[in-house]
């Protein structure tokens, strides 16, 4: 799995939806389908394009061919992201405490 393939593949807010229904656990194209509004064939085109990236993995259940999520990239796409999320946070509390240094605004207005 490459970086590439990971972000291509969750750029698209098609497969960002069936990531989030398979989070809550194991579904077959059909259940995919008809939860994510979309038409068998396309339900397969994306889960092949995320199995491509290393997000999905398929397991065969008799005649059923059964997705589920492997978190696995996900963890690799949350440490790169720890970076930007420190800076985020960071530039968060700096605004916290530039509204707590606010003087009260809150209380009641005077009446004209």
């Amino acid at each position: 799995m490459s970086d590439a393939a990971l972000w291509a593949a969750l750029a698209d807010p098609r497969r960002r939806a069936v990531v989030a229904l398979l989070r809550t656990g194991p579904r077959t194209v059909g259940e995919i389908a008809l939860a994510c509004e979309l038409s068998q064939p396309s339900a397969s085109k994306h889960l092949k394009v995320l199995r491509e990236a290393g997000l999905v993995r398929v397991r065969q259940e008799a005649q059923r061919r059964v997705h589920t999520l492997d978190p696995a990239p996900l963890a690799a796409l949350d440490a790169w992201l720890a970076p930007y999320r420190k800076l985020w946070g960071e530039s968060l509390d700096a605004l916290g405490r530039r509204l707590d240094a606010r003087p009260d605004t809150t209380g009641p207005t005077p009446k004209d």
